[in-house]
């Protein structure tokens, strides 16, 4: 898996999550439980990953919607 977005802003990884899942997109939200369990005081952000070789495409999407700020660097 590829990891497409990391952050603490949940408005951002409810969006992205929505837009992914909407599209079709075999994804993941890791850290989701560990960051509720630290507090939610910002320590451990979480991370929306896709299947290897929906990468390039869930990329696409994202940055058409506006997301290409939050995108982590590509491999």
């Amino acid at each position: 898996m590829v990891e497409l977005i990391r952050t603490n802003d949940v408005v951002t990884l409810g969006y992205a999550e929505s837009l992914l899942r909407d599209a079709g997109f075999n994804i993941f939200v890791a850290d989701g439980h560990t960051s509720v369990m630290e507090g939610s005081i910002g320590i451990i952000q979480r991370r929306i990953l896709v299947v290897d070789d929906e990468e390039e495409g869930a990329r696409r999407l994202l940055r058409d919607a506006g997301l290409g700020a939050e995108l982590r660097d590509a491999r």
